[in-house]
């Protein structure tokens, strides 16, 4: 093909766009000055004009075009009627090339006659499309065959084509950035030459029919993920010849034939919507062009449907299908943090932290499909919602209504996504077409199930890799693994990791399992686990490290510090009462579950409520565990004496001077998502606590009922993403062990921070970005002017924020947002380097630390005799009674602790939630391998693993 021809290509393409532009702008003039029954009748004619124009363009041109128009012929749920009704002449009725050509073809390919190869071959074709036709033809053997021809010079058009759409594609990205196709089009110029190999169509031919069982059948056709298609044999074939088995079909847009042979029409559509969530979910491999044209329908009943044309095909990875699952469970659920995490695995990057939108597209995206007459409002709903979230967006980034019309909040778009995308818009366009309704959720969502529990249902049973790959630090932990094995063969733990100090070193640093019920990837060092009241042990710890810098008294009245807290007979409750579950709170906010759950993720209106509350007893008279008023009593305390945020305290106090940033968050940031562990409860172990009478340590809102109800329900709610950014200082922590386990390492040896983390530990222990990074939206030359000056600015602070290191080793990068009305609406985050403290190495200066945890010497007197807590830390005691160490546990089953004498330290972090069986048999293994003595709240669980009847919470 000349340059002449590829100009003249170029301008058809162009002067026909400007002319279907013009009439509809003008037809908007007009019809400001009409009717809207006459502007109705209008806008139907031109849409009759203009789809003939584009019919006719695209007959002429032929080539890539034609899969245009199939395409646009599909989407009945977008396009008027009268596009449909003419573009899907496309499908299959395109003008037949000359039967010279053809056979042309089909003797220089084979190297023979026709007379050779057929006993009788049809003149007239069976279709025309934009790549090949088909003719049905007769073997020597008598086999009844068709034979699919490819078009002389196709390949050249085809590929002169995808240089030109590239082109339109890079102006209109250039002139409208939030409309960049360019992922799209490359995916498109990646896989659209495969289609013009024959072999290579054979090939997926026959891995799909395979696939997909459909020589073998099985007998059990109950199953929810059984597919029941049809797919003719492939024969024979060369690069541009392909011959197969003829199948005697009904072609769905035949409506007449299919209703006078009475097809159900809406099973025939489930059915390929199922055999496609086969090919991608569980195969992860698929035909990428379900246009009307490539299926048939038996005649025979039960009428199943035949899936034609396999030449373009898409492959995907292990891991990027199981990211689609879960992408499309996490939308079926309205998971947030299952969605954030599916795209980053997916490698889907966005430039706005704005979870709702989000989900509200990925929902769009997989959304029941309508029948055509229903998609005009289908249409006005999605752009209203459209125009909502662009507002969203130029409300959050401050833009002008040109500004936010360039903005593209998508940043990194992955290629494997785009067939994907193609295949859903085209089964939801057959859909509309057939005038069905599909509901992709109910069709989808077992396959998807399958893929993501296939490796976790078997687990380490079939999965050598389900340790997680890493040297031994010892003999305990190479033994401790094959006890985790055990374990996971068991059904007793779905991912765990473990980490010990013993002398100041890491002695054991393992992970185990999978992130979750639906997230099959495996647990690594640093993945984070939500850890309930572990959390309640490092908020402790935090107000000591305030009283040992002296902005705090731990016998000093909290309302000195906090005022507000001081109403309602609170004036009289010291710091000491808090930590020691005395301050008569315990069952303070206890209705907010009640009430309104998602409450616990407000901030200020918790501290407010709390500085509100009544307390049911004097202030050190009666121990009761505080099990959620704990978190913000100290919250409070600790911002108010600090004068600072929660947040940039616990950054200062213990993940900046450990070096665990990124593996210890009290609400968690955003971009960490794709690092989560998912909660699951252990439903066995829930029953363990049905019998069991009422604890006296316990307030009168968190007795066994209530604690089995509790346990019921929070799974859902704390995986929850902004539960899980929300700052609740009693439950709310997410950490990995070895950062667990390095903060108790230092508070065994009075604050003194250990040496750094072994090397083998991969990834290195803090060397995950401890605030994400959003990259820089970069604005067009042409853009003038203070606005726009003023967000490349925002983004260049953003983006320095997130990249800055620090380049002096006496300095250190703190992190914090300003609560300026300017800075919160930008969503920006102030960076203020500061210099390190001089501390020698450690947390704490207190000599006497450990009695101030233990509540013991000289801080007796603050604490409760024999009470369960010393000062913020659960008092670990040995079979004989005697004090051992200090730490604090956690509902799931979570847990850190140390033994003093033995310089020993442990962290334990489980997402299957139970009561302590599993947790306590890792403790007494570990512990019995060096010749620790077993705390008493771990020797109560037998080797068995079985509860002895005190559930490990607190």
């Amino acid at each position: 093909m000349g340059w002449g021809n590829i100009y003249k290509r170029r301008m058809k393409v162009c002067t026909v766009a400007l002319m279907i532009y013009l009439d509809y702008k003008a037809l908007q003039q007009r019809e400001k000055w009409i009717s809207k029954t006459k502007g109705a009748t209008l806008w139907e004619s031109a849409h009759e004009r203009n789809a003939k124009r584009v019919l006719s363009l695209i007959i002429e041109l032929e080539g890539l075009w034609v899969k245009l128009g199939q395409y646009l012929s599909t989407r009945a749920d977008v396009l008027p009627e009268a596009y449909i009704s003419l573009l899907k002449q496309l499908q299959d009725s395109l003008p037949p090339r000359p039967l010279e050509e053809v056979c042309r073809t089909i003797q220089k390919e084979f190297g023979k006659s026709m007379d050779e190869l057929f006993l009788d071959f049809v003149k007239v074709p069976l279709a025309t499309a934009s790549i090949a036709q088909v003719h049905r033809a007769t073997l020597l053997n008598g086999q009844e065959v068709v034979v699919k021809v490819q078009h002389e010079g196709i390949k050249t058009i085809i590929l002169e084509d995808l240089k030109n759409a590239k082109s339109i594609v890079d102006w209109i990205a250039w002139a409208e950035p939030q409309f960049n196709f360019n992922p799209m089009i490359d995916e498109w110029c990646k896989e659209s030459p495969k289609e013009l190999d024959f072999n290579h169509e054979a090939e997926n031919t026959r891995t799909v029919s395979k696939n997909l069982g459909c020589k073998t059948k099985c007998d059990d056709n109950t199953r929810a993920d059984r597919v029941d298609v049809l797919i003719p044999e492939v024969i024979q074939s060369t690069e541009k010849v392909i011959i197969s088995e003829f199948m005697d079909g009904i072609r769905l847009n035949d409506i007449e034939s299919l209703e006078a042979f009475g097809v159900d029409k809406q099973k025939v559509i489930e059915e390929i919507t199922r055999a496609y969530a086969h090919q991608i979910y569980i195969d992860g491999f698929f035909n990428g062009d379900p246009h009307p044209g490539n299926f048939l329908v038996s005649k025979e009943p039960p009428h199943r449907p035949v899936l034609l044309d396999f030449g373009l095909t898409k492959k995907l990875s292990s891991s990027f299908k199981k990211a689609l699952a879960k992408m499309f469970l996490a939308s079926a659920e309205g998971d947030h943090v299952a969605l954030l995490s599916a795209f980053a695995e997916m490698g889907l990057k966005l430039r706005l932290d704005i979870p709702e939108q989000a989900m509200e597209i990925t929902s769009v995206f997989f959304r029941s499909t309508t029948p055509a007459k229903e998609s005009h409002e289908t249409m006005k709903s999605l752009a209203d919602q459209r125009t909502k979230n662009m507002k969203v967006i130029q409300d959050k980034m401050q833009l002008n209504k040109k500004e936010v019309k360039r903005f593209n909040p998508v940043d990194a778009f992955p290629g494997d996504i785009v067939i994907f995308a193609r295949v859903l818009n085209l089964l939801r366009g057959l859909s509309s077409t057939m005038n069905v309704r599909i509901v992709y959720q109910d069709i989808m969502r077992p396959f998807a199930e399958s893929v993501l529990q296939g490796n976790i249902n078997r687990g380490p049973m079939v999965n050598d890799q389900w340790v997680y790959d890493t040297p031994a630090h010892s003999d305990v932990e190479a033994k401790l693994r094959q006890l985790l094995v055990e374990m996971g063969k068991n059904n007793k733990i779905l991912g765990v990791q473990v980490c010990a100090y013993k002398d100041g070193k890491v002695i054991i640093d393992t992970a185990a399992g999978v992130l979750g019920r639906y997230d099959p990837r495996p647990v690594q060092l640093d993945s984070l686990f939500p850890v309930f009241s572990v959390t309640k042990g490092i908020t402790a710890g935090m107000l000591h490290w305030l009283a040992d810098t002296g902005k705090l008294k731990l016998e000093e009245n909290v309302a000195n510090i906090w005022p507000e807290f001081g109403s309602n007979r609170k004036d009289r409750i010291k710091v000491h009462h808090v930590l020691n579950h005395t301050s008569g709170l315990h069952n303070a906010l206890a209705d907010i579950g009640r009430e309104n759950p998602l409450l616990m993720a407000d901030w200020e209106e918790c501290l407010n409520r709390i500085a509100m509350s009544e307390p049911e007893t004097e202030p050190g008279q009666e121990h009761f565990y505080h099990y959620l008023s704990y978190g913000w009593i100290c919250g409070g305390i600790v911002e108010h004496a600090s004068g600072r945020k929660f947040k940039e305290i616990l950054e200062e106090a213990f993940i900046h001077p450990l070096q665990i940033e990124g593996e210890m968050y009290i609400g968690i940031p955003p971009g960490v998502e794709s690092r989560l562990a998912t909660l699951t409860p252990d439903t066995e172990d829930l029953k363990k606590l049905s019998g069991l009478s009422s604890r006296t340590d316990l307030p009168s809102s968190f007795q066994p009922d209530n604690i089995i109800q509790l346990a019921s329900v929070l799974p859902a709610l704390f995986n929850m993403l902004n539960i899980r950014r929300a700052i609740i200082p009693a439950a709310n922590g997410h950490c990995s062990a070895r950062a667990l386990a390095r903060y108790y390492a230092a508070l065994v040896d009075g604050g003194v921070v250990p040496p750094p983390h072994s090397s083998s530990s991969k990834p290195a222990l803090g060397s995950n970005p401890h605030i994400p990074k959003y990259p820089v939206q970069s604005s067009p030359k042409k853009q003038k002017g203070s606005r726009t000056k003023k967000v490349a600015a925002a983004f260049r602070c953003r983006t320095n924020k997130y990249e800055q290191t620090p380049q002096d080793p006496d300095q250190d990068i703190v992190s914090h947002s300003r609560n300026t009305s300017n800075d919160s609406d930008t969503g920006l985050t102030e960076v203020i380097v500061s210099p390190k403290k001089d501390n020698g190495g450690k947390l704490f200066s207190n000599p006497r630390i450990h009695d101030a945890f233990l509540g013991v010497g000289e801080y007796a007197n603050l604490v409760k005799p024999d009470g369960n807590f010393g000062l913020g830390f659960k008092r670990y005691r040995s079979t004989d009674g005697s004090l051992t160490g200090f730490g604090h546990s956690g509902m799931g089953g979570s847990t850190g602790f140390v033994d003093i004498e033995n310089r020993f330290a442990i962290a334990v972090t489980v997402n299957k939630m139970t009561f302590g069986a599993g947790t306590g048999r890792i403790i007494q293994f570990v512990c019995s391998e060096l010749n620790i003595p077993v705390p008493e709240d771990y020797s109560k669980f037998a080797e068995s693993g079985s509860d002895a009847g005190k559930p490990l919470i607190n």
